[in-house]
């Protein structure tokens, strides 16, 4: 459970709540008084407090030039963690919820003029950003091609929104459940690009993973593929704890100390002494808990940080990553 306090959130009411398909339910969020929200851009998030304590990042997925609403779809995940358990049985319209002002980890980046149209690839719930991706490119009449996986028709959000929208001709549904050649093939999709397209990817690590190992075989930029996942990948986080070993973490401006032991986190050795971090995916991915490193090598286990800004070893994420070494110090 996380311990994050509610200060400097904003209080909305859960205007609607609809079920967007099988599993998959969506809550329109409004202010208590009726006025706009903070403006948002495609592929932000807002971190939601739940009931039962648990806080959990959602992206909006309504038109960035919305601010009289904020929408969320979240699906019921099986084992759930808490916080799409909460979502879908305990918010009820017309409940009082805390909220973050938008964050964006996952921004469209605005295409060149001379740039082949951007390619769109979303899977399961992972449609969430890419639809407000797709409606901000549309407003601005900028071409795209959206893929959009899904295990099955009744699976499918937005089924009917994405059907009529004006750009519905650029849009490709696949199902598993469905005849082969309707199903996604990335290898061909990526083939059929040019390599300056700039890539955006959300949806399950199985698709992330098969994204970016399709387009490094094909010989993509690197920098051409933006992702965003909504459970870690593998070699992150998910390491087994047989694989960890405990150390020490000293809080600098607190004079304390505290074993982590290779079965805790960081935040949960830290909240045995009284400190709580605020987190939110507690996975790695949405940077919420990100914490100044002043000594000792970090192990990253997150995919929020870059590659260069987890070489610099000025800062780690506590809820997954872990010391290489038998100490660290944080700026705490």
């Amino acid at each position: 459970m996380s311990h994050a306090a509610v200060k400097d959130t904003l209080r909305v009411r859960v205007a609607a709540k609809v079920q967007e398909a099988l599993d998959i339910c969506r809550l329109e969020l409004r202010t208590l008084d009726g006025q706009t929200l903070p403006a948002f851009e495609a592929g932000a998030h807002i971190d939601v407090h739940l009931p039962g304590g648990c806080v959990r990042p959602y992206s909006l997925c309504n038109v960035p030039g919305n601010t009289d609403r904020y929408e969320i779809a979240v699906l019921l995940a099986s084992p759930s963690r808490g916080g799409s358990h909460a979502v879908h049985t305990r918010v009820q319209v017309g409940d009082v919820l805390h909220i973050s002002p938008p964050r964006n980890h996952f921004a469209l980046q605005v295409p060149r003029p001379d740039a082949p149209p951007p390619l769109l690839l979303a899977g399961g719930i992972g449609i969430t950003p890419i639809l407000s991706m797709a409606e901000a490119l549309s407003a601005a009449r900028q071409p795209f091609t959206l893929h959009y996986a899904t295990r099955s028709a009744e699976r499918t959000a937005f089924r009917q929104r994405l059907s009529t929208a004006p750009y519905a001709h650029q849009v490709h549904v696949h199902h598993d459940d469905g005849p082969p050649t309707q199903r996604l093939d990335l290898d061909r999709v990526l083939a059929g690009a040019p390599r300056d397209t700039a890539v955006y990817v959300c949806g399950p690590a199985g698709m992330i993973n098969a994204v970016r190992q399709s387009a490094d075989r094909q010989g993509w930029p690197p920098n051409q593929v933006h992702w965003e996942a909504f459970q870690a990948t593998a070699g992150s986080s998910t390491t087994a704890c047989a694989a960890n070993h405990p150390f020490e973490v000293r809080l600098a401006r607190r004079g304390l100390s505290v074993q982590v032991a290779a079965d805790q986190t960081v935040v949960q050795a830290l909240a045995s002494l009284g400190v709580h971090i605020t987190v939110s995916c507690e996975q790695g991915l949405c940077g919420t808990c990100l914490t100044p490193l002043l000594e000792g090598r970090a192990d990253h286990r997150d995919q929020f940080l870059t590659p260069e800004e987890q070489a610099r070893g000025d800062c780690f994420l506590p809820c997954c990553s872990r010391a290489a070494d038998a100490r660290l110090v944080l700026d705490l």
